[in-house]
């Protein structure tokens, strides 16, 4: 699954592929926005986690699982 993260102050957003479901994800944005936890702790598809501190956090972006694209073909 595909999550964007929006950073206060940063450039750019922080995009990872999670292995987790969207319930996790939401539970721990949740639990970082509410207070219960300082930061927001997710794990990407090759297990490194991301750590991002809670009262940085701008936005998130739940999305599906992004397609692999195969071929050399160029789209038009």
């Amino acid at each position: 699954m595909e999550v964007k993260i929006g950073v206060q102050h940063a450039p750019r957003e922080i995009s990872i592929e999670s292995a987790q479901s969207a319930e996790e994800v939401e539970k721990a944005v949740a639990d970082a926005v509410s207070g219960t936890s300082t930061l927001l702790s997710l794990v990407d598809e090759n297990g490194h986690k991301v750590l991002i501190p809670a009262d940085r956090l701008a936005y998130v972006e739940i999305g599906q699982p992004a397609s692999r694209k195969v071929g050399f073909g160029a789209s038009m």
